[in-house]
């Protein structure tokens, strides 16, 4: 099974896929699909923080409670 991979790990890896579009290696032939790509992480990342600030939510009402 493999490993699931932290919220830094796919901003870092976000930010790697958007510096390929101003980098040398850019290629108009893979551009469409690496867009895609950074799409899906993006949308990964935005569901993974939802999750995060849920939880950190919860933990505050735990903390708040009189």
């Amino acid at each position: 099974m493999a490993e699931k991979k932290s919220i830094t790990d796919k901003i870092a890896e976000l930010e790697q896929a958007t510096e390929w579009f101003y980098s040398d290696d850019f290629k108009l032939e893979q551009a469409s699909s690496r867009y895609e790509a950074a799409i899906k992480l993006e949308k990964e990342i935005e569901k993974d923080l939802g999750e995060l600030k849920n939880k950190i939510e919860v933990i505050e009402k735990d903390f708040t409670k009189d």
